[in-house]
């Protein structure tokens, strides 16, 4: 039981041997997931991305293919993350498509309104005051710049719920606190979306 959760507990920051099969595990299981919340970006033309928590880079990947014309820039504050993001995207860093690095969405040391586009997949879960990131967030945005959340839960399901239990400081918020949020950070437009028949939500904001 005990290696069970520390396998778990490297959601929230991958670390070694066992943070390294956890990313490898979010590339592959999180990609139904990933590409149902990025299909509901359909209006959006963003010529610069941030992918905040980018895990193993494959949300990255998948963006960097639905725009292609973009630049994505993909951040994450785990070591392990950073290296297999960065390997995932080889390619497209060499071209100049892609740059990956590490950071914190507490405190983004990033250029202020630079991004058309944020997207944060799988992550939230585990930031320290969706209020205080969510504001990080828009001060990198351009005026009228797009943040978009994917979470696998909707805050209340047994399933996330039970992972809330056993993964050390995670958090499955409701979508209501997550809208909540996001007005009381500043942004002016906010929708969500709930799949048909899983806990899967999409929170889709403008600055």
């Amino acid at each position: 039981m005990g290696l069970i959760r520390d396998y778990f507990n490297q959601t929230r920051k991958p670390e070694g041997f066992l943070g390294r099969m956890m990313v490898n595990g979010m590339n592959k299981g999180h990609d139904r997931l990933s590409d149902w919340g990025i299909s509901h970006l359909k209006k959006t033309e963003p010529s610069k991305v941030l992918d905040i928590g980018c895990g193993g880079g494959r949300n990255a990947g998948k963006l960097l293919i639905k725009y292609p014309a973009s630049h994505v820039t993909a951040i994450d504050y785990s070591d392990v993350s950073v290296s297999m993001a960065t390997s995932y995207n080889a390619e497209a860093i060499k071209k100049g498509r892609c740059e990956v690095m590490q950071g914190d969405v507490s405190n983004l040391n990033l250029p202020k309104e630079q991004y058309d586009l944020a997207t944060a997949f799988e992550t939230i879960y585990f930031w320290p005051g969706l209020k205080e990131c969510f504001g990080e967030v828009i001060k990198v945005l351009k005026p009228g710049g797009i943040f978009m959340i994917v979470n696998e839960s909707d805050g209340t399901d047994k399933e996330g719920l039970k992972f809330e239990k056993i993964i050390d400081g995670m958090t499955c918020h409701t979508v209501s606190e997550i809208e909540e949020a996001l007005k009381s950070a500043g942004f002016s437009k906010v929708k969500s979306g709930h799949h048909k028949s899983k806990p899967w939500i999409v929170v889709i904001a403008k600055k």
